[in-house]
This record gives structure tokens, sequence and C-alpha cells, in this order.
């Protein structure tokens, strides 16, 4: 009986084992099975970056819902475009950290910290009352992948013109 029953909880360890490996996912399909990066995800495919957002990482992506999208209007199409490529791909390296950053570790930081992005820019941290990265809200934190972590903001960020000034730009509309 004895042996009977340790074989059934070795049965069931292995299983809920593979079950979590089974469940276990990197960051685009961690961003596809939460179903509100539709636009995102399109983007990151026409700018060649799913294999990258695949791979080990670890990496923070600050991603935004398809609602801050939809607030750049008819530019989100233009940048799809074949010959915005480079664009889109500065953009969208600029929504990402390369390193796994924790909302525990966030909230730690002190406010206005510079981070260092894909991209080579510097996003800001704002932790005082509702978190922040540039002027967009973290609406939601800590979406856990194998590769990383998703933060959900509401407005796309837009890295700093060419000219390196101190200030990000957000699309997020202040009224």
């Amino acid at each position: 009986m004895k042996i009977q029953l340790r074989k059934s909880v070795l049965l069931v360890v292995a299983s809920a084992m593979l079950a979590g490996q089974a469940l276990a996912q990197d960051i685009v399909h961690t961003a596809e099975r939460a179903g509100q990066f539709k636009t995102l995800l399109t983007a990151v495919k026409a700018a060649g970056l799913t294999s990258v957002l695949k791979s080990n990482g670890p990496f923070t992506v600050f991603a935004p819902t398809d609602e801050a999208f939809a607030k750049l209007g008819h530019t989100v199409q233009d940048l799809l475009k074949p010959e915005n490529r480079d664009t889109l791909k500065a953009i969208l390296t600029y929504h990402v950290l390369p390193s796994e950053v924790l909302a525990a570790r966030v909230g730690r930081l002190k406010d206005g910290t510079k981070v260092k992005t894909v991209n080579g820019a510097t996003v800001t941290i704002r932790n005082r009352g509702q978190l922040k990265v540039n002027n967009s809200n973290i609406l939601k934190t800590d979406v856990l992948a194998d590769n990383g972590v998703i933060h959900v903001i509401d407005a796309v960020l837009l890295p700093p013109k060419k000219d390196h000034s101190e200030e990000a730009q957000s699309s997020r509309c202040e009224g």
C-alpha cells in the first residue's frame, strides 16, 4: 500500500511539474494570451523583433495597450510600413529594458531615476503615488513570463529626438 501511495504521489508531482512547464510562456506568448496587445504584437512582428522577445532575456517590457496605440491615430499604420521599419524598431526597443525589473524594485528607486533601454536612450521612472514611466501611467505591473516581465502602460513611449534631449516624450494626452 505504501509503495502504491508513493508512486501516486510521484506521479502527481511529476504531472504538476510538466503542466507548469507547459503553461510557462515567453513575453510574446504572454502578451498574446493577455489579449490587449494586438497592435503591439503586430508592430513587434513588423519590426522583426518577435524572435528577440522570445529569446532567453531577461527583459522588462513596458507594453502599451491597444488603446494606447489608438491615441497615435493613423501614425500606427504609417509605422507598420516596411520603409518605416527602423523608426518602428527604435520606438519598440525604447519600451524594453535589458533586465527583469519587478514593481517592488521600481518602487525602491529614487523618483526620477533614469534607466537605459535596449534602444540606448533612457526612460524616467516616477514612483511617487502612481507608478509611471516617462509620462505614461503603469496600469498593471509584474505580468510574469519565462524570459522577463511585462508592465502594462497607457501610452506609447516615443524616444527622444536625436539631439539626446533630457526629457523623453510620450504620446499621452494631458488634459
